[in-house]
């Protein structure tokens, strides 16, 4: 029996809006893990993460806000994470805001060289998270995970694990992009990862869309990583977001490219983040949040 490992990562320090932290406890209402259950897997739910509150804390950087604890959070589930597949199950991590990401990732990139397997990365979002202290406009640092992940951005996060970049970009597809400044539309353009924005989408449609990056980021056999912020999808359907843009991801179109994601029989490791209840409409998004994850996981229609 496949198993899977639940890690809350009660994280608001990246975000500019509060309440994020409150996600994985959303998620967990919805039973997520009841529902991971059902589906056959043996379910373990480690708990949180442990994370300061911005209260306790003050501001050391306003260019990379609370990156020095960010980088501690992202360390401990870089830990947690890279124990899970080296166990043999699948890691699961439920947010928090999108910097988490940095960890997740690393340990997941940790142990797929532990087993000598390439590792490809699903990213799907309405921003690039992209951005450096040196581009960024807010200094939030959920505006910066994939950089890191890329290798560039807070020494906190590019260093985790002891190796940069965790991800050849290459093997990193970034899908459901609307929103972006000038500036880091440069820096996605120059990363070398596999950019597909909402007009991709609109034009090619999510299957061909989602099969051509699957296809080309776990080519030889790689293992996959997807990681799945809520604001990729419309608001209309996924509100309780800090960031929402019109224009995202329909229900069926975010489910398919959760189920194509399965089909890949390679999904080592999934982030499910920015699910912010404070805004959010009587769960609806932690709801859709537990669904999407089922997808990923294989349940189907038929």
């Amino acid at each position: 029996m496949k198993a899977v490992d639940i890690i809350g990562i009660p994280l608001d320090l990246g975000a500019g809006r509060r309440g994020v932290d409150m996600g994985p406890s959303a998620l967990r209402i919805a039973n997520v893990g009841a529902r991971i259950a059902a589906l056959g897997f043996s379910v373990n739910d480690l708990g949180d993460i442990p994370v300061p509150i911005p209260e306790t804390i003050g501001i050391q950087d306003q260019k990379a806000r609370y990156s020095q604890e960010i980088g501690g959070v992202c360390d401990a589930l870089c830990r947690q994470v890279q124990n899970s597949l080296l166990s043999g199950h699948l890691a699961l991590s439920l947010g928090g805001d999108h910097s988490l990401a940095a960890g997740s990732v690393a340990g997941t990139a940790i142990a797929m060289r532990q087993k000598n397997i390439p590792l490809g990365l699903l990213w799907v979002d309405a921003h690039a998270d992209m951005n450096t202290p040196e581009t960024t406009l807010s200094g939030n640092v959920h505006g910066m995970p994939l950089a890191s992940i890329l290798g560039q951005g807070p020494a906190e996060l590019v260093d985790i694990g002891g190796f940069s970049p965790k991800i050849d970009p290459k093997r990193c597809a970034v899908i459901g992009l609307r929103n972006l400044d000038e500036r880091e539309k440069d820096a996605v353009r120059q990363s070398g990862v596999h950019a597909y924005t909402m007009k991709d989408i609109d034009r090619r449609g999510i299957a061909k869309v989602v099969e051509e990056a699957l296809g080309t980021i776990c080519d030889g056999d790689a293992a996959l990583h997807v990681s799945f912020d809520m604001d990729g999808v419309d608001p209309g359907i996924s509100p309780g977001v800090g960031t929402p843009v019109r224009g995202g991801l329909s229900y069926r179109e975010a489910h398919l490219l959760m189920e194509m994601a399965a089909d890949t029989e390679r999904l080592v490791a999934l982030d499910v983040v920015e699910v912010n209840p404070v805004l959010d409409l009587q769960n609806a998004t932690a709801i859709l949040g537990c669904e999407l994850i089922l997808s990923a996981l294989g349940k189907e229609i038929l």
